[in-house]
């Protein structure tokens, strides 16, 4: 019988799951101070000990194969890694790999990379700077996952890799979004920041920089809040023109965040919705010249107002979420820029002193050597008489250590001396290169200890990368106050109009001039017009329904209908559920007035329309009333009006009349309401009606004060006014 084990859930967690997610976070989405995840480093550092630095470019599948002894994921994930890291790619404003072959693109979802075996890389020059003097102990090397190699824990770049070449990774219960930054900017403002920690960087580093250029809507209150906490968002749009031949326009950058083929279908859900009725055709024209989407234009189409539609309704405007979190010494941490530079200059300076430390320590093992050299050359024919005299080519080195007091490794060297350099030349030579050596030990050991001087090597190098490899910004920045942002009511003509609603829930949208030169309605059998409203075209429309949902539109965004046609059917347009039936609509320009809601409970809730306002153009408002108790009936109501209700309790019906004011006004939608007939067991409210509606005489018989009232009864002939009704 097989043993069944219980673990409660904290401990698995603890044993199985906190394992793994920390490995995701340190080892694999976040990344580090040199600006790499450990998958970029790991591809990038096998290219290096390639020899594909200075060396022809091979097939990307060689690449792969030998990444694998460092990175054991399948070939697949190894060549995405690449890929994005190519300049065929452009995902990169500095690219680490030069590519030949088709890589696809990062602006485009659809195209993709060749496989492997049919492209090339090597690494791009500024990879010089990436693996400056890695062979020097500059970094911490650490064993690969089978110890059979070792691997850079960091790779010591000479510039803050980490701000100029765009990151992103998921990881577990975190994430990090690292956006780029122009080079030349970043050199400068960490060369300023070194000399004067003080310094406002926004003065030197004006704003990100995308390899897909575009243009940033710069505000310097949300850029100083981003390089101070590492967090916050910036809207960039794509770069357009004008062919006035053709009668199009021309999309020739696009927002880093977005796709080609993501702007394309947006614009034609937008043609297909009669939202961009001015554009006739989409076509992506993109070849090697470079990224171009034509939109052609109805006549008479404004291009201007186009492009801020596209802005307003395509990711041809798109927003770049910040979040600078990376691994510090393996714990991660959210940082704003300067943060981070002083992270990567302790980490530079750590890289220059191992350096420093491996050349010392090169130059006192060869002085070391040269001071034996300098005891035997003092008597040169006692040692050729020593080496000649000795019977055994093993005795040799011995001989020599007992005669002139040195140590073997400088007996070795010694020995290995040719016969051909035994001369007074050489003898200077040697003399004159160890007390160059014993100056430069000098002022290397000056140069460790002077924290102040690696900064300035540190700032010198900064200085040299910025104007090896500085490239103009390819983002362009623009005030976000200076940007035109498109109004859709300013462009909408406005009219006045009349609404109707069906029993069958079909809806139109008649102009006046069009209502007075038309017959009857046009209705399907047994349908009926249930409310008729007068609006004007940029009024906003709301639907309340059975399922307590208020659907809300603009009246422009429907098409004008005649009287003669049936209209539009509400559930199609309104994505509404099978079942869900409207049962009444509200038209409005600045939302005044209330809403009356009847419950058969006996309670009447009052809420302002104001309470269905919102900011964001929100299609569906669930809970837009009580459904604690069936709905009798909802009324809108303008300003406040006398209103009368009807209880039915077996064959007695009562009615109360009072003014809506009478009822409390509540501001929450899904709100009871208040008593407002005094129930019994058995009775139900039955109807709502406005005076109006109603064709009883005497009415004021039935008004009341306060809440609740028990009303009064119905005489008979009221009472089959009444049933007729309902």
């Amino acid at each position: 019988m097989s043993q069944v084990y219980e673990t409660g859930i904290t401990q698995t967690l603890e044993s199985n799951y906190m394992p793994y997610a920390m490995s995701v976070i340190v080892s694999r989405a976040i990344p580090e101070i040199d600006g790499f995840k450990p998958s970029h480093r790991k591809l990038l550092y096998t290219m290096y000990k390639m020899k594909l630095l200075s060396g022809a470019r091979t097939k990307s599948a060689n690449v792969v194969g030998q990444t694998m002894k460092l990175n054991p994921h399948g070939d697949q994930a190894i060549y995405a890694t690449m890929v994005r890291l190519t300049r065929g790619h452009d995902a990169l404003l500095h690219a680490y790999v030069d590519s030949k072959g088709n890589f696809g693109k990062v602006s485009s979802r659809d195209m993709m990379a060749a496989a492997a075996r049919y492209t090339e890389v090597k690494l791009d020059p500024i990879c010089q700077e990436i693996f400056k003097n890695i062979d020097k102990n500059t970094v911490e090397f650490i064993p690969n996952y089978d110890g059979t190699l070792t691997e850079p824990r960091l790779l010591p770049t000479t510039f803050p890799n980490v701000l100029v070449n765009a990151n992103k990774g998921i990881a577990v219960g975190m994430a990090s979004n690292f956006c780029s930054f122009n080079l030349q900017e970043v050199c400068e403002a960490t060369a300023e920041y070194i000399i004067n920690p003080d310094a406002d960087l926004l003065d030197y580093i004006k704003a990100p920089d995308f390899s897909t250029g575009g243009r940033l809507l710069y505000s310097r209150s949300q850029m100083k809040n981003i390089y101070e906490t590492g967090v916050g968002t910036f809207k960039v749009r794509g770069r357009w023109r004008y062919n006035k031949e053709d009668n199009c326009i021309e999309i020739v950058e696009i927002p880093y965040t977005t796709t080609v083929e993501q702007i394309i279908d947006k614009v034609v859900e937008l043609v297909k919705n009669n939202k961009l009725r001015e554009v006739s055709d989409i076509r992506d024209e993109t070849d090697l010249g470079g990224l171009k989407v034509a939109l052609d234009l109805k006549r008479g189409s404004d291009p201007e107002k186009v492009a801020l539609k596209l802005f307003r309704y395509t990711p041809l405007e798109d927003s770049f979420a910040c979040n600078f979190n990376l691994l510090i010494n393996g714990r991660p941490q959210t940082l704003g820029v300067k943060p981070i530079l002083k992270h990567w200059t302790d980490f530079r300076i750590e890289c220059i002193k191992n350096q420093l430390l491996y050349d010392i320590q090169k130059m006192k093992d060869k002085l070391h050597l040269l001071r034996g050299l300098e005891k035997v050359l003092l008597d040169i024919d006692r040692a050729i008489e020593i080496i000649r005299n000795t019977e055994t080519d093993a005795l040799v080195i011995t001989n020599l250590m007992k005669a002139f007091a040195i140590e073997a490794d400088q007996a070795e060297y010694v020995a290995e001396i040719k016969l051909r350099n035994i001369n007074k030349e050489y003898i200077l030579n040697k003399t004159k290169e160890t007390s160059n050596l014993e100056e430069e030990i000098r002022k290397m050991e000056a140069l460790y200890n002077s924290e102040l001087k690696i900064k300035q090597q540190i700032v010198r190098e900064l200085k040299e990368v910025a104007k090896k490899y500085g490239v103009p910004r390819k983002t362009e920045i623009e005030s976000i106050d200076a940007v035109q942002c498109h109004d859709e009511v300013e462009q909408i003509e406005d009219y006045n109009l009349k609404v109707f609603l069906t029993d069958h829930n079909y809806f139109k949208k008649v102009s006046l001039i069009s209502l007075r030169s038309s017959g009857d309605h046009k209705l399907k059998d047994d349908d009926k017009i249930v409310q008729e409203l007068d609006g004007s075209n940029k009024d906003d429309l709301l639907f309340f329904t059975d399922k307590c949902n208020v659907y809300k539109m603009k009246l422009y965004e429907m098409d004008d209908h005649k009287v003669s046609s049936l209209g539009v059917y509400l559930p199609n347009i309104l994505d509404m559920e099978a079942d869900e039936s409207v049962l009444f609509s509200v038209v409005t320009s600045d939302y005044s007035g209330h809403v009356l809601f009847a419950f058969e409970n006996g309670k009447i809730a009052r809420v302002p329309l104001k309470s269905y306002e919102t900011k964001t153009n929100r299609k569906k408002l669930i809970k837009a009333y009580s459904d604690y108790s069936t709905l009798v009936r909802g009324i809108f109501l303008k300003e406040n009006e006398n209103v009368i209700l009807f209880r039915s309790y077996v064959e007695e019906v009562r009615a109360i009349l009072f003014e809506s004011e009478l009822i409390p006004e509540k501001t929450t939608k899904s709100t009871r309401g208040v008593q407002a007939f005094r129930m019994r067991k058995g009775s139900a409210i039955t109807g709502m009606f406005m005076t109006y509606e109603i064709p009883f005489d005497n009415m004021e018989r039935f008004r009341i004060q306060r809440l609740p009232m028990s009303g009064e009864s119905l005489d008979p002939l009221e009472h089959i006014q009444h049933t007729s009704m309902l």
